[in-house]
C-alpha cells in the first residue's frame, strides 16, 4: 500500500511502446533476430533441453567445457566460468571470494547484484563516491595494513547515466600494491567497446591487471547466462565454494550454444559500428541540452529531478510511442530522479529524432 502510495509500485506488463529506447538489447541481436537466425543452423536435440542438474553433480558436459574454453580465449583470460545469470554469476563471486580477514571497496553506483554479493559474504566492506578516486585512495590508504587482501569493485559502464569507470587510473593506483585486486563488471560494455566487442578492459589494454571480470550475456549479446573470467585458481576456486554455482542447475546446453553463436555475431556483424553510429549521432544532438547526462555508451539519461516529473516525461514519451525507463527516488538520490535512454543498432534516425524532438519539447 505504501509503495502505491508513492507510485513505487512495480507492476507486469507484456505491452511496450513500438519505439525501444529502453531495453538491453544494444546490438538487436534478439529483436532483430539475428540470434534467432544463427540459431537455425544448431545441432542440438530441442527434446532433449534440460541439464538435470548442477554441474557439480551432474550436468556438466564436455560442450560446457569447450565453450569456456573458447570464451576465456576470446576475453584473453586464461579461464572462464558460466553462470546462469549477472546477478548470480556477482552474487557467487562476491560472496566466496573475499574473507573475513579481507576488505572490499565498492563504488557506490555499483549494481543491486554485487551489493547483494558483497552483504552475502563475511569480509568488511565500504563503498566510496561514484567514480571519487581521491576517496578510493584515500581508503587503501587508510585500511591497506589492516587487512590481507583488498578488493576494488566497479562496473567498466554504469547502468544507470552509462558513465565509464576511471579503470587506468584505477591500475595506476594500485599496480604497486599486490594485495590489491581489481573486479570488473562488463555487464554494459561487452558488445559496446573494444575489439569485436570485447568490453571496456579490452578497450583499455587492462585485461590482464584486473583479478576477476563478468561479462553478462541477457543485454548486448541478446541471450541468456554470465561468465566471470579469471586464472584458472579462481575457477577451481569458484567451483568449490561458490554457493549460487555449486547448487544451481546447469544451463542447458542450448542456452550455452546460444551464447557461443552470439559470440560469432559478435564477429561477423557490423551491428557494434551500427551502434556506435547511433551513439555518436545522439551524443552530438544533445551538446545543448543541459539536462541530458550523455555518454559515450548506449546508455544516456535526462534528470527529471522529481518522481511526479519522471512520471510526466514517461507518460509523455509513451504517449508517442517512445519505450523509455524512468528511475524514481528512493532508487535514486531525491532531486537526481531521471529518464533513461538506451540507444541501440537497430533504432532508424528517424527514431532517434523523434526521441530528441521529445526531450527539447518537454524540458525547455
Amino acid at each position: 500500500m505504501e509503495r502505491q502510495q508513492k507510485g513505487m509500485l512495480k507492476k507486469l506488463s507484456v505491452s511496450f511502446p513500438e519505439i525501444d529506447f529502453c531495453s538491453n538489447d544494444y546490438l538487436g541481436f534478439s529483436r532483430a533476430g539475428l540470434l534467432t537466425e544463427k540459431l537455425k543452423t544448431s545441432h542440438f536435440d530441442s527434446l532433449h533441453y534440460g541439464a538435470g542438474g548442477s554441474r557439480v553433480i551432474s550436468g556438466n558436459t564436455q560442450f560446457i567445457e569447450e565453450a569456456e574454453k573458447q570464451i576465456a580465449m576470446f576475453h584473453h583470460a586464461d579461464s572462464a566460468l558460466i553462470f546462469n545469470s549477472g546477478y548470480i554469476a556477482n552474487l557467487g563471486l562476491l560472496s566466496s571470494i573475499p574473507q573475513n580477514d579481507d576488505l572490499i571497496l565498492y563504488d557506490e553506483m555499483v549494481h543491486a547484484s554485487i551489493l547483494d554479493g558483497i552483504k552475502l559474504g563475511a569480509a568488511k566492506h565500504h563503498k566510496f563516491g561514484h567514480n571519487d578516486l581521491k576517496a578510493l585512495k584515500e581508503l587503501i590508504q587508510k585500511h591497506h595494513a589492516a587487512y590481507k587482501n583488498i578488493f576494488i569493485v566497479v562496473e567498466s559502464v554504469y547502468a544507470l547515466d552509462g558513465d565509464l569507470a576511471p579503470l587506468l587510473e584505477i591500475t595506476e593506483l594500485i599496480k604497486a600494491l599486490d594485495t590489491v585486486f581489481l573486479i570488473v563488471d562488463e555487464a554494459h560494455a561487452i558488445g559496446v567497446f573494444g575489439k569485436q566487442g570485447r568490453g571496456l578492459c579490452n578497450s583499455l589494454g587492462i585485461e590482464n591487471k584486473c583479478f576477476a571480470r563478468i561479462y553478462t550475456y541477457g543485454k548486448a549479446m541478446g541471450c541468456q547466462g554470465a561468465v566471470i573470467v579469471g586464472s584458472e585458481i579462481l575457477r577451481n576456486y569458484l567451483i568449490n565454494f561458490s554457493r549460487p554455482f555449486i547448487y544451481t542447475t546447469a544451463l542447458p546446453n542450448q542456452s550455452v550454444d546460444a551464447i557461443l553463436h552470439a559470440y560469432q555475431l559478435l564477429i561477423e556483424t557490423d551491428q557494434k559500428e551500427l551502434l556506435q553510429d547511433n551513439i555518436s549521432y545522439f551524443y552530438s544532438k544533445t551538446s545543448s541540452m543541459k539536462k541530458v547526462v550523455r555518454s559515450q555508451s548506449a546508455i544516456h539519461s535526462l534528470i527529471a529531478g522529481s518522481n511526479e516529473e519522471v512520471d510526466r516525461l514517461k507518460n509523455a514519451m509513451e504517449a508517442r510511442g517512445i519505450h523509455v525507463r524512468g528511475f524514481k527516488s528512493p532508487m535514486v538520490k531525491e532531486g537526481t530522479e531521471r529518464i533513461r535512454f538506451c540507444i541501440h543498432s537497430y533504432n532508424t534516425r528517424h527514431e532517434i529524432d523523434l526521441l530528441l524532438a521529445a526531450i527539447h519539447e518537454f524540458t525547455k
